[in-house]
């Protein structure tokens, strides 16, 4: 279905799961053991550990730290088992996730193509589980790994993964790896700035396209509602055919949301 509503707008691709390209496979569902090789390097390498803690026992942590008044977080249980017991646990079999280890102190420092440098203290900043008890990856695992694996050179995404971002450079360091830029769009929002919700406005494509909106109309009205500078005498969305150009428009985004309100009221008239 998302591959259908892109086509119908007219948003093409070189390479996918459909098309096929030189990064194949592109489900993760088919990338598992390439995810689980880099989760190993990184334990090898001292920058991830393995956890043993079950669900309980985490919830019980939480429960803990609330009552004294502390925001819930991973405690580092882990890092305390020495590497035999750790070896131990796994012959035995039993159920594990692997986590990242993040510092202690200190202050991440990135830099988003809007915002320009952000800062995010390292006590924010959870221990993030890279692979789960079940052998799957969690998204910061797979995203970097494909991001890299795959040559991509810009991550555009929605501002609520903000707070994601210093797991994620922390992942390229550990790696090695060159960072992608980052860029984290406005969102669009209902009209009383709340969470886009399906409840309160419809959200799907498909919904448009049902009611005969040409998808000429619905790409240009989204485009056209990107809050640019005053400055800009072209929208960002119109050159996304050029990287260079994607780079140097997308900087004059203005950081603030649109409602979709706008974008539904305009489509009635």
């Amino acid at each position: 279905m998302i591959l259908d509503s892109l086509r119908w707008l007219g948003l093409n691709w070189s390479e996918g799961p459909d098309i096929g390209g030189p990064h194949a496979p592109y489900r993760q569902s088919e990338r598992m053991g390439i995810y689980k090789q880099y989760a190993l390097e990184l334990v090898e390498k001292g920058h991830a550990f393995y956890c043993f803690a079950t669900a309980e026992e985490l919830d019980q942590m939480r429960a803990e730290q609330q009552a004294r008044g502390e925001t819930p977080g991973y405690d580092g249980r882990g890092l305390k088992l020495s590497p035999e017991e750790v070896q131990q646990r796994l012959a035995a079999g039993e159920a594990h996730v692997i986590r990242m280890k993040v510092p202690e102190e200190g202050v991440c420092q990135f830099n988003d193509l809007l915002r320009g440098e952000v800062e995010i203290p390292w006590a924010q900043v959870d221990m993030q589980i890279l692979l789960k008890t079940d052998g799957l990856p969690t998204y910061h695992l797979a995203n970097v790994v494909d991001d890299h694996l795959m040559e991509i050179t810009h991550v555009i995404r929605g501002e609520e993964w903000i707070p994601s971002a210093p797991k994620h450079q922390l992942l390229y360091q550990y790696f090695g790896w060159d960072m992608p830029t980052l860029c984290h769009m406005p969102l669009l929002r209902n009209p009383d700035k709340s969470k886009l919700s399906k409840r309160k406005n419809p959200t799907s494509i498909n919904y448009y396209k049902d009611i005969g909106v040409l998808p000429e109309a619905l790409l240009n009205y989204l485009g056209r509602m990107v809050p640019k500078s005053k400055n800009l005498a072209c929208y960002p969305w119109e050159y996304a055919c050029c990287t260079s150009c994607c780079s140097k428009k997308l900087a004059t985004v203005q950081v603030k949301h649109c409602k979709l309100q706008q974008l539904w009221s305009s489509l009635q008239l």
